[in-house]
Formats: structure tokens, sequence, C-alpha cells
């Protein structure tokens, strides 16, 4: 690296694919509007089980966006992944080939992994034999396969690795991404996509305390409120791309956002009182590495679990962290409208406090009423304001704690 300044990691491309949009533009219209798609799963095989109530991408047809030969040795999950990549890769004005595919690079988080495309060769070795499993079983259900698909779709040679750390991989691995720009890689495809509702994946989550067993949608997901009876899964996530910030401004294209700090810690499987503390760790050294104040943080995008225990360390936590600011910052969860996408669900969250500081309002938690804990819960309707530097949040079911905190494009020498 040269002696110039540090390189800072720019936001300059968005791709989503989500229940409640798309597209990008979709799906802040929706956040900001403050719409809810939670429905009654609607996948053939699970209408059995206990979980009730998902966030489902109804209207995704991948043949339209990928290639065949892409389409039969991947699973839905890295169908996402790859169509939001394409999406922030022509956002950032870098679609086609790569003028230099050694500067480009690739980072997920992944969790779940190729549920669906395992579910359906499990069912063809037992019912049908061995001999009628594909050999893209080996490769489609790996939880690392949406970096592998997405580097070679788009011939992308850069550092590639995936993240897997809970649900909270979705933040680390945009800080991943970020410290290879500042180590000097020029440009990083980096997010997460989750396709978790197929039977068999289903079946896998059963296991979680956390989820919600209720039917009705308007009540199976309401964090922060005394009828909080855990969280709704979700599919779908998004793909960001992240660049050396001077390169961007010489590329002419405009820097969305800077990722300016990340923290994370760990404090053990469902012990949510234990994660007050590791939480606010967690948010102490993202604003540390950001250099940033409590009081400069303009709205927080919580983890909202939706399990009392858990709400009230996150209440707790934000409140250790920020001291007084952490009562009046304004507070939002837009996921429970969609439901939560594991790794992917920061993502998401990240991506709305991007748009969100660039359109001057901080969308609202929907089906959330009677907030029961001393927080400044954006509820019922969005609420305009300048917006210059958010806060991000997620938790995973295994222990995982992370903060990122990321400024608006036009703030990014602060």
């Amino acid at each position: 690296m040269s002696d110039r300044h540090p390189r800072r990691a720019a936001v300059t491309g968005i791709g989503v694919i989500a229940p409640n949009g798309l597209r990008t533009d979709a799906y802040w219209k929706a956040v900001n509007e403050g719409l809810t798609v939670l429905d009654l799963i609607g996948r053939e095989g699970c209408e059995h089980l206990p979980l009730r109530v998902a966030g489902e991408v109804r209207a995704f047809d991948p043949s339209g966006l990928i290639e065949d030969r892409f389409l039969v040795q991947t699973d839905r999950f890295s169908h996402f992944a790859m169509a939001a990549a394409a999406l922030a890769l022509d956002d950032a004005g870098l679609g086609g080939d790569p003028a230099d595919p050694f500067s480009i690079g690739v980072v997920t988080a992944a969790g779940s992994g190729g549920g669906e495309f395992g579910q359906r060769e499990l069912q063809k070795l037992w019912g049908k034999g061995s001999k009628y499993v594909g050999p893209y079983q080996s490769i489609a259900w790996f939880y690392a396969a949406s970096t592998g698909q997405i580097s070679i779709r788009g011939g992308l040679k850069g550092p590639c690795g995936v993240v897997a750390s809970d649900e909270a991989g979705g933040l680390d691995s945009l800080a991943h991404a970020a410290r290879a720009v500042h180590r000097g890689t020029d440009v990083m495809v980096v997010g997460a996509a989750e396709a978790p509702l197929a039977p068999y994946s289903m079946v896998c989550q059963l296991g979680y305390p956390e989820l919600s067993t209720l039917d009705d949608p308007g009540r199976a997901y309401r964090p922060f409120t005394e009828k909080a009876c855990g969280f709704v899964p979700a599919e779908g996530g998004a793909l960001l791309v992240v660049e050396d910030e001077d390169r961007a401004r010489e590329r002419g294209v405009p820097v969305r956002a800077v990722v300016a700090g990340h923290a994370a810690t760990f404090t053990g499987a469902s012990r949510w009182a234990e994660s007050r503390q590791g939480l606010a760790r967690a948010i102490r050294g993202a604003l540390d590495e950001a250099g940033c104040a409590p009081e400069e943080i303009d709205v927080v995008f919580a983890d909202a679990l939706g399990v009392p225990e858990a709400d009230r360390a996150e209440a707790l936590a934000i409140a250790d962290a920020l001291g007084a600011h952490g009562t009046r910052v304004p507070v939002t969860a837009p996921k429970t409208g969609i439901g939560r996408a594991y790794c992917a669900a920061p993502v998401l969250d990240t991506v709305a406090a991007v748009l969100a500081m660039e359109h001057g309002s901080v969308p609202s938690t929907p089906n959330v009423f009677d907030v029961c804990h001393d927080l400044d819960l954006v509820t019922a309707h969005a609420r305009p304001a300048e917006l210059r530097t958010a806060l991000v949040l997620s938790r995973g079911l295994m222990g995982s704690n992370a903060a990122l905190v990321v400024r608006r494009g036009d703030d990014s020498a602060r």
C-alpha cells in the first residue's frame, strides 16, 4: 500500500432479493411504508409443521436472471445470492466482464446452506437409489457455494471467502470486506442470502426455542412488546459492492455510504441475559473503530429477536453503550415486516440503513405497538430525520454478537 491516507470502504452498489421487493427501490418502498408481507408458509410439505408463518420470496424467477448452467448446479439460496450480486455490480457501474478480475473479491455469510437442493437429492437417494443422485449435490448444499458461484459467474478472481458466525455473520462479512479494501483489494462483493424454508430446512429449525409458532402473521413476530413470542424465519438477502472510496470517486460513481466501524463478541448459545454485556461491548468496539461518539448515532437498526429476555438484554445493551442517548435515539426493526433471514437479516438491515440515510427517513417497525422497553422504537409510520450515522446490530442463536457503524456517503471524510 502507498503512503496516502488510509483506504476507506465505500458502499457503491446494492442488490436486494427480499420477500417485500426484488429490487432495491421496491425493497425501500415497502420498508419505508411499513408494509408487512408475513404470511402462512405456502411451500408444499410444510403445512403439517408447527412453524406456520414466514417471509417468502414469492415472485422470484431465477431463469430470467441466471444462466441454466448455473441454475442446475445450485440451490435457491445461491440463486438469490447470484441475482443480488449482479444487481449490486450493475448498480456500482461494474457490470460485465471486469477489466482486472484480480482486483474484485467476494465474501458471503451463510448459515443454512442449500437445504432445498439437498432434500431433493436425498429423496432420490432413498427413493430410487444412489445412481439417481446428481453430481452437483456435492457442492450445492455447501455453505460456501454462493461465494464460489458468484466469483465463477462474474470472473472475479480477487480474495474470496465465506463467514460462518451465526446470524451475526452478515455484519461480520461486511467488516471482512471492508478490511480487505483497507489492505489493498479494490472491490469486494459482499453480503448474504438464505433459503431456509424448504421442508427439510424447516424441520432442522424445530429445535430453536426462539422461533414463533403462532399462526397469525400479524402477531407472530412482535419484538419489544409484552406479547413477544419469538421470531419468524425468512428467505432472501442482499449483496453490496464495497470498494476503495478514492477509486469510486475516480470512477465517478456515487459513494452511498462508508463502512466506518465494526466489532464482534461471543456470549454463548441462547444465553440472552449475558448477551447484554456482549452486545454492549460490540457496540462500544464499533464506535471506537469508527471514531464515533454515542451522540453521533442518528438511528439504530435493532436485532429485535422477539424473545422477551433477549429483547430486554438488547434494550439494556443499547443504554449501556450509548448512555443517555440510548433512550433518545430512534430505534427501528423493519425486519418485523419480512421475518429474520438469518445471516442475511443484518445485511438487509444495513441496506435499509444506507437507504434511510439517503432518503432522510427512519422506517417503522411493522406489527409492533405497545413497546414495553425504554427505547424510542419507531412504530406505525416512518419518521423524517436528518441521518448521517447509523448503527446496525445483530445477534445469533448460537451466541454471536456484532455491531456495525455506517456513515452517509457525503460524510465519509469525518
